[in-house]
């Protein structure tokens, strides 16, 4: 699921980015810059024809690396308000697989810690309560926690309890006071996206039951590192987490990570961090540890040799299209995510090289991508009026939208990859 704006007025109060002073998880010194991508307008918000005779705010996009507890983080901040807004709302994915993941999720949960109707599931940042309805189908009292009102409508509108409201610790205790306590919490792609950490793991803490689990799921900074995947890089992702750097943060809250998980069949990378109370590390939580330290997630050089990368893959994508355009090919790009966005602006891509983006979601189409102001239209228009060139702006789902794209291809079509290096396929 990706969380778009629908279209609100540009119009709004002046909003200032604030340079970080001092790490956002252990209070360290301001974390040393490795890569700038710029001034670019916020990814999520999408615009609606009328804005376009407005002026977009930009804002620095730059990442730096705190030498004290590894985590790397956005050196400026805009206020959560400001990407959270109530303009924003639910377009989940297209495709099946988010519904049979949820699935799976739900019976192996279910069965795992013997759920029952006297437990509790949480998801914080619940998004339009696609994963919390697949418990509830199976008659697990749930509760979703969803700061922006219009997923949380959604997620009302299927039958999921929604609390809308930014989670932090305050709202964990007011819910412990009235008896509720977790005996499984789901922090699914959130941990990016949370201004205040500390306040963040305290809540969970107290929120959780005392034999009860966590489970964070995140596509985590290594494969950010290994995929050079610089679209990841967003205004509302304010931290980027190694194992290292979560687990300093949860002990400091007193919750221990008991098993790591790597879903590496997805392209972009997840893992999922299982914590308790009890220090009880499994065997991989160890060697996913020492994997990391070798690989040099706890050093700058590490972060300062991936923003070459970066300026690298950008150059070569910038070269292939320029070359394209030259020689008279069109290029169209797919998916309308908030990662497109990211990586049109950041390399400056604009209207001369991608004429426009495609997407199945009729809630985006009609509407354009922020900075570039790519029009966003049906993929029905690839037969009416079909590109050289598809590039794969939701790259991470790659083989899903060449099957659906089979048509295109067997027309003479091809494909951009554009991560980590560009590649046609």
């Amino acid at each position: 699921m990706s969380v778009e704006s629908v279209g609100q007025p540009l119009a709004r109060t002046q909003v200032t980015a604030v340079p970080v002073e001092a790490c956002r998880s252990c209070g360290g010194p301001r974390p040393r810059p490795f890569l700038s991508l710029g001034r670019t307008p916020i990814a999520n918000r999408l615009l609606c024809p009328d804005d376009l005779a407005e002026p977009e705010p930009v804002f620095p996009l730059e990442v730096g690396f705190c030498a004290s507890c590894a985590l790397v983080q956005l050196t400026h901040a805009l206020p959560a308000e400001e990407m959270f807004d109530a303009g924003y709302r639910s377009f989940p994915s297209s495709g099946d697989t988010p519904r049979r993941n949820a699935d799976r999720r739900a019976r192996e949960l279910i069965a795992g810690r013997a759920l029952g109707s006297d437990s509790l599931v949480v998801e914080i940042a619940s998004g339009d309560g696609h994963l919390l309805r697949a418990f509830v189908e199976r008659g697990i009292p749930v509760l979703g926690i969803e700061p922006s009102p219009g997923l949380a409508s959604v997620a009302r509108a299927i039958g999921v309890p929604t609390r809308t409201e930014f989670f932090d610790a305050g709202l964990a205790r007011s819910l412990a006071a009235q008896g509720l306590r977790a005996d499984v919490i789901i922090v699914d792609n959130v941990l990016a996206h949370v201004p205040d950490p500390n306040g963040f793991a305290e809540g969970v803490s107290v929120l959780l039951a005392d034999d009860g689990i966590v489970e964070v799921d995140d596509p985590g900074v290594g494969a950010l590192l290994d995929h050079t995947g610089f679209d990841t890089v967003r205004h509302d992702c304010f931290c980027y987490f190694s194992t290292i750097a979560a687990d300093a943060l949860m002990r400091r809250h007193g919750l221990y990570l008991t098993e790591v998980e790597e879903f590496s069949e997805h392209p972009g990378g997840i893992l999922r961090w299982r914590l308790s109370r009890a220090e009880r590390p499994g065997p991989g939580v160890g060697e996913r540890l020492d994997r990391e330290r070798a690989a040099g997630l706890d050093t700058f050089d590490r972060y300062a040799s991936f923003a070459d990368d970066v300026r690298e893959s950008q150059a070569e994508l910038l070269t292939l299209l320029h070359e394209l355009r030259a020689h008279g090919r069109s290029v169209a790009a797919y998916g309308a995510a908030a990662k497109g966005a990211a990586l049109l602006n950041s390399s400056g891509i604009t209207t001369d090289l991608v004429q426009y983006v495609v997407d199945r979601n009729v809630d985006k189409q009609g509407k354009y991508i922020p900075g570039a102001r790519t029009p966003i239209l049906d993929p029905a228009v690839l037969t009416q009026r079909q590109p050289h060139y598809l590039l794969l702006l939701a790259w991470n789902v790659r083989d899903e939208i060449m099957d659906q794209q089979a048509a295109f291809a067997r027309r003479g079509g091809k494909f951009i990859v554009p991560v980590p290096r560009p590649v046609v396929c």
